[in-house]
């Protein structure tokens, strides 16, 4: 199956089925021909009242009416932002900053932030989906090089970056999971990483291009281990996404396991490394299932390899490889600009039509990443790699960008903030790893002269101020208070030093 158009191919639905489900909650399962009347009616409000060329937030969580807002977003011709509930609002002003949109649909309640887009409350929305719309000219929907969605992730200077990734990028990314990893018509797909979190895009759109439908997971249900191995044996899922972290979580449950969730045929993991013991024991788990292992940034749309992950696999590597590239991408492993010999470690570098035209109004950053590479748009990723007989095998960051729990975090992002709280005078945040996997960040800090007794109590303060600017999965789980930091020849805080003393026990 071959999709041309992801709007059109996600319509078809509705209009051929319109009683399909396509959003199965606990109480309440919707279906194509309610996404479809709801998207239109979005498309043909921005139509007559916003903007063109500027895009739009949809603030929530794992609601059906975010679907609804994405796609009337792309009906409209308008680029959308997912931003998640819980984000910090300094994070928030900062993405409306750089982003400045037009609209902001609040399926949750909207912080009380300043902008001058026009908020658009769930009520409202309610109403706008409960109107008959005439629409006189034409919409003009996404397509092409246009920019589908934009997905803010950390940046090294504390400001997010805003990767645009046009309808031609989304495209070779669904066309490649549709192709290769077993989907077919129809399948049931659980729906757990934050729309805001590009891992979402891998359940999303291959389940609504296919007629098929999503189970979402919320928070809730994931913060609570209780609730989380109570629902887990009772998941009506054909097809698995998630980062390897929360497999593990999941893994803790003795009853997950292919005799008591049968229904489970696909894993697709992706946005950190997969360990070999998570594959191991899902293997002896669910011995009739497919895991796949996969690999890719934010800014080549989602993944550009894959690989099924066997017994045979696992013998035959160290470390589980990120699998082969897609059909109509290259991967170039590069020392500077130049390639470097066969089966030599070097920087990952892609190039094809999945790579993004770079990040929102951020030309300096997007020169740094992007350039043209033998006629294709390529991109440097900042992962170490090598090719071996056409396998991708990952060999860890090159600079000092981690992956935590799948998120995707600049250790730089996190010094930066750290150093605007109250207390703090200077700090350092480093990986403690275990098995070449980020177990935790620690950060060094040299405190200001303060009045609390124990560390404890200046860790649990600091963590609070922190709290109100940066996400939760990046505030450092340790703390380690020190006179100063040690530096390197150059004068710049010897990051690596630090690494090695927490890496060393």
């Amino acid at each position: 199956m071959t999709i041309l158009n992801i709007i059109e191919a996600i319509d078809r639905w509705g209009m051929k089925e319109p009683n399909r489900p396509v959003y199965i909650e606990t109480n309440r399962t919707y279906t194509y021909g309610e996404l479809k009347k709801d998207s239109d009616a979005i498309a043909a409000y921005l139509h007559k009242n916003i903007e063109k060329t500027r895009p739009l937030v949809v603030y929530g969580e794992l609601e059906f009416e975010m679907l609804a807002c994405f796609l009337g977003a792309s009906k409209a011709g308008h680029a959308y932002i997912p931003i998640e509930a819980h984000t910090p609002k300094e994070r928030v002003e900062m993405i409306l900053e750089v982003a400045d949109p037009a609209v902001v649909f609040s399926i949750k309640e909207w912080p009380e932030l300043e902008t001058a887009a026009e908020i658009v409350s769930l009520g409202e929305l309610q109403d706008i989906c409960a109107t008959s719309w005439n629409v006189d000219t034409p919409l003009e929907p996404v397509k092409a090089s246009q920019t589908y969605y934009i997905i803010f992730t950390s940046g090294t200077t504390g400001v997010p970056k805003g990767v645009q990734i046009s309808h031609t990028n989304l495209l070779s990314f669904v066309n490649w999971e549709l192709t290769d990893f077993g989907i077919t018509e129809g399948m049931r797909f659980l729906s757990q990483a934050p729309y805001s979190f590009d891992l979402s895009v891998m359940d999303v759109y291959p389940a609504l291009t296919s007629g098929g439908s999503l189970t979402p997971m919320r928070k809730e249900v994931i913060n609570d281990f209780k609730q989380l191995f109570t629902v887990l044996p009772t998941l009506d899922i054909e097809v698995w996404v998630s980062t390897p972290s929360f497999m593990d979580i999941c893994l803790m449950e003795p009853t997950f396991d292919g005799e008591h969730v049968d229904s489970l045929k696909i894993f697709l993991f992706c946005g950190e490394e997969l360990p070999k013991a998570t594959a191991q024991k899902l293997l002896e788990r669910f011995p009739n299932a497919h895991v796949f292992n996969t690999y890719g940034p934010t800014e080549a749309t989602v993944a550009i390899s894959g690989v099924e992950i066997t017994p045979e696999i696992l013998d035959e590597y160290s470390r589980v490889p990120i699998g082969r590239v897609k059909n109509d991408t290259d991967v170039y492993i590069m020392n500077g600009d130049q390639e470097v010999s066969a089966g030599d470690v070097g920087e990952i570098v892609i190039a094809g039509p999945s790579v993004s035209k770079g990040y929102l109004h951020n030309p300096e950053k997007t020169a740094d990443a992007f350039f043209e590479y033998k006629g294709q748009a390529a991109y440097r990723t900042g992962d170490a790699g090598k090719l071996k007989n056409g396998m991708l095998i990952y060999d860890g960051r090159i600079d000092f960008q981690v992956k935590l729990h799948g998120y995707r975090i600049e250790l730089e992002d996190i010094d930066h903030h750290l150093a605007s709280v109250s207390y703090v005078k200077q700090a350092a945040v480093v990986p403690k790893y275990q098995n070449h996997k980020v177990q935790q960040l620690v950060a060094f800090v040299v405190a200001h002269p303060h009045d609390f007794e124990k560390e404890f109590k200046l860790t649990k303060a600091i963590k609070e101020e922190l709290s109100l600017s940066v996400m939760e999965y990046m505030i450092p789980q340790k703390f380690i208070y020190v006179e100063q930091l040690p530096l390197t020849a150059n004068g710049k805080i010897d990051r690596k030093g630090l690494m090695n003393e927490v890496n060393a026990t």
